[in-house]
This record gives structure tokens, C-alpha cells and sequence, in this order.
């Protein structure tokens, strides 16, 4: 998928906005798929009999599988043109999330850097992950670098004739 037109830049964003994502309800094939790409077996994930003896009673979904589909979630809330995840500078798992538990994505601009003379720029931010009671199942701070507008970009031609002049 490219960026479309509805994708904002890092200049569109201000610091203080807030945004909220659509949701997603997680199932037991989620937790299975997951366990598989992954290579988390964790009986906590995916064995019933013993997810009983836990004091959650029943099996959880991975903490990175919430992340993870809380990343795609917020992809939307709102709709960057994000290059790259730079840094999760902390990260707080806060409750469980279960097979049938809906989750979304609340998001706020904390801070934001200009980087490469304004055609990129690190933005972090606030990001939550509530389940469908609104309780925080898990919160932290990120950092992405986003494509921004940047100085008007110069014709190839006068770029071309100016590499001329300085060689010559």
C-alpha cells in the first residue's frame, strides 16, 4: 500500500492532538497464529487446562500479539506517513487481555523534532491500549520518524545547470 492523500505529514500534526483508533476483537486463532510465528508456546497463551491454575483462570493473549495489533490499530489513529518506528522508550503492561476482549488505540502527540531539513521529523507519542471497558490493558511512550513537506524541492534542471557551474 502507498501513501495516499489522506496520509498526513509531519508538518500536519501539532503537539497536544489525540486520536482514536478503531477496534479489533481478538480471537483464540490470533493467540494460536501468534504462538506459531512467534515460537511462544507459554502454556499461559494457549493451554487451557493449565491457564486454570493461573490466577487468570483462562489463557491470555500474548502481551507483543496486543502490541503488535495495537501498532496496526493505531497505523489509522491517525494516518502518518510513517517511515519507521525509531524507539518504544517505555512500555507498560498494565492487564490481561483474553479471547474475545475488543481493543483500540488512543494516541497523542508529545513531542516533535525536525530532521532532515524538514523532509522528515521524529514525533512521540502517548500511546494506550484500552479493551473494550476502556481499561488501560497497556501504555507507553513511542517514537517514529514521519515524512514531512521539506523545503520546495528544486528543479533537476537548475540543480543540474548549479552542479555544472561548480565543477566548471
Amino acid at each position: 500500500m502507498s501513501f495516499t492523500a489522506f496520509h498526513l505529514y509531519f508538518d500536519d500534526v501539532e503537539v497536544g492532538q489525540r486520536w482514536e483508533s478503531l477496534s479489533r476483537t481478538l480471537t483464540e486463532a490470533d493467540i494460536v497464529n501468534f504462538a506459531g510465528l512467534s515460537g511462544d508456546f507459554n502454556p499461559i497463551h494457549i493451554d487451557h487446562e493449565f491457564a486454570r491454575s493461573t490466577p487468570f483462570r483462562r489463557p491470555i493473549a500474548h502481551g507483543l500479539l496486543v502490541f503488535s495489533v495495537g501498532s496496526g490499530l493505531g497505523l489509522y489513529a491517525p494516518p502518518m506517513r510513517t517511515l519507521a518506528i525509531m524507539t518504544i522508550k517505555e512500555w507498560h503492561f498494565r492487564e490481561p487481555v483474553f479471547v474475545g476482549d475488543t481493543i483500540h488505540v488512543r494516541s497523542e502527540v508529545l513531542a516533535k523534532e525536525v530532521r532532515g531539513r524538514g523532509r522528515r521529523g521524529a514525533i512521540t507519542w502517548q500511546r494506550q491500549i484500552l479493551n473494550q471497558d476502556n481499561k488501560v490493558v497497556q501504555e507507553g511512550v513511542t517514537e517514529t520518524l514521519v515524512e514531512g513537506r521539506g523545503p520546495a524541492r528544486v528543479d533537476a534542471a537548475v540543480a543540474e545547470e548549479n552542479r555544472t557551474q561548480e565543477q566548471g
